[in-house]
């Protein structure tokens, strides 16, 4: 009878697959080969839970087969498991139930890790009671959170709304330990990471992710900069890997005129084809806009942005895309599990197909090749990469320019950042700066916070460290194993046992940079996230040589 029911199961899988893939169990099995196929996977798998030298789990052996079948196909083909579904539902529905905040893990001795609140989230139930950024975790509902990783933070501190949790802290310059009785709630995850004014008339919105709250966030970030005197836009789409087809195809028709197409998906399934067109409505039709893009900007940022591009409508600046432009339908399993299989193929309204080659079972390759193209387009001119481009992939906008296919979206301007020094790289590898912001703030937060606290709007341009703080960044650094050489060392950084060594000029090229991230991560802490952002704008190099093209944006070039 068990031999009988771990056949039954695996059956029920197999039956579970045709249902979900669309296929009605008659139809398959009426088709001899696939029959065959499925009473040979059947076969397999009875003999090896029968014959195998030890006992193997009946739900392993079907999900690797069901790795094997999606290993087959393109790279964007995948089985979650009934664990990681919890994680994905949260991720597109922007949203958990738990205590609000934001936490980093702070490296101890011997794994004695310390879980440090990096904000609490604002009106949030964590900061309804108290909880400051700063605080370090060190026990939940009394037992000690010492060595936690990111992993048991999150199963000890999210849970059901409405449930209470004890959280007990220490916070740098108090004694004694501190408790927190929460009551978790429902908690969202924001997917605008900062909306702010760059100037008198630039508003600027970067969107880390396209989940269900992705559009009303947005919106509410345009009302805010619209309010502040916004003429024109800079959406900064750099780093966002996507989600939700339908938020970037609202957000592309806020910018797009009635009638114009927005993305088509093609399949050999007539139910997923699909093109989608603007809509009538008092958008940001005609404002100057400019969209920033990287090699990390993916499948729904791709809409946003090849939309823009192929009707003119915006300055696209940055570099290449990723090139994701399979379209993915999400189908439950029985179990809780699900398959995310690819039904259709996204296309610009020019025509172009924003998916990079790929052959099908070679999911490595295919990522390899794309860091080559990265690595060589990097050495590339514009001109010399549109060069590389033969004439089947090259496209008209709807006012007559060239664009370019091939996987991704070329931008109309590349800009790549120049190269940071070693020390600098050392420095932001190993997070040393912002090591130094939570030091900082441990020894000064309490006067920071009396002078600093309420004044938010005037962070970015009246707080200037004290003289004589960059050397105490270097002697903070020196006891992390980052030294400065002494006067007439050979330029080259070197390393030995005690760590790496950098000359003094090597230091000084990217003191104002790191200086500079040093304030954006105090001000991210004592503030919110987008604090880090309104900081970082005048070092951040792309966004800067951005701001020097709205000539070409206002201008004719784009018409």
């Amino acid at each position: 009878m068990k031999q009988y029911r771990k056949v039954l199961t695996f059956g029920s899988v197999v039956l579970a697959v045709g249902i979900v893939l669309g296929f009605e169990l008659d139809s398959v099995i009426s088709w001899d080969n696939t029959a065959e196929s499925l009473r040979k996977l059947e076969d397999a798998y009875l003999m090896i839970n029968e014959r195998y030298v030890q006992e193997v789990s009946s739900s392993q052996l079907t999900e690797s087969a069901i790795h094997g079948m999606l290993d087959e196909l393109d790279p964007h083909s995948i089985y979650i498991d009934a664990e990681a579904m919890t994680r994905v539902r949260e991720d597109f529905e922007a949203s958990f139930d738990g205590i609000g905040i934001a936490f980093e893990i702070i490296a101890g001795p011997n794994g004695m890790d310390t879980v440090a609140v990096l904000n609490p989230l604002p009106g949030g139930p964590s900061e309804t009671v108290g909880m400051l950024s700063g605080d370090r975790i060190i026990a939940v509902d009394d037992s000690s959170a010492i060595g936690f990783s990111s992993g048991d933070v999150e199963r000890t501190l999210k849970g059901p709304r409405g449930t209470r949790v004890k959280v007990t802290v220490r916070r740098p310059g108090y004694e004694e330990p501190l408790d927190f009785v929460i009551t978790r709630d429902r908690i969202p995850f924001w997917t605008m990471d900062a909306h702010y004014m760059l100037d008198d008339e630039t508003g600027y919105i970067r969107l880390n992710r396209f989940a269900r709250t992705t559009y009303s966030e947005f919106m509410e970030g345009m009302d805010v900069l619209r309010q502040q005197g916004m003429r024109r836009l800079v959406l900064d789409l750099r780093d966002n890997a996507g989600g939700f087809m339908e938020m970037a195809v609202q957000i592309a028709d806020e910018f797009l005129k009635d009638g114009q197409m927005i993305v088509e998906a093609r399949s050999r399934h007539g139910e997923y084809n699909q093109q989608n067109y603007a809509r009538t409505g008092d958008g940001f039709e005609q404002g100057p806009l400019m969209v920033l893009v990287n090699e990390n900007s993916a499948s729904a940022s791709e809409i946003v942005a090849g939309a823009v591009q192929d009707h003119d409508r915006a300055l696209v600046v940055g570099r290449r895309t990723f090139g994701k432009g399979l379209v993915q339908k999400q189908f439950p399993l029985p179990d809780g599990s699900a398959l995310r299989i690819t039904i259709s193929r996204f296309y610009t309204p020019s025509g172009r197909l924003i998916q990079t080659p790929y052959t099908t079972g070679q999911s490595d390759d295919y990522y390899a090749s794309k860091l080559d193209r990265y690595r060589l387009e990097k050495t590339l001119t514009m001109s010399e990469i549109q060069d590389t481009v033969p004439d089947s992939l090259k496209y008209t906008t709807a006012g007559g320019r060239t664009v370019f296919g091939g996987g991704g979206i070329l931008p109309d301007v590349i800009v790549y950042p120049d190269s940071l020094s070693g020390f600098a790289r050392a420095v932001i590898g190993q997070s040393q700066d912002n090591a130094f912001a939570r030091a900082w703030l441990d020894r000064n937060g309490v006067a920071f916070q009396e002078e600093w606290g309420a004044r938010r709007d005037d962070f970015v341009k009246d707080f200037a460290f004290a003289p004589g703080e960059f050397d105490a960044f270097l002697v903070f650094l020196d006891t992390h194993g980052i030294h400065v050489a002494p006067d007439g060392s050979p330029e080259l950084f070197r390393t030995d046992g005690e760590g790496r060594w950098f000359s003094r000029s090597e230091v000084a090229r990217d003191r104002e940079l790191l200086m500079t991230r040093i304030k954006a991560r105090i001000g991210q802490r004592t503030y919110d996230r987008g604090m880090w952002y309104e900081t970082i704008s005048d070092a951040d190099q792309v966004l800067q040589e951005a701001m020097q093209l709205w000539g070409q944006v206002e201008g004719a070039s784009l018409r």
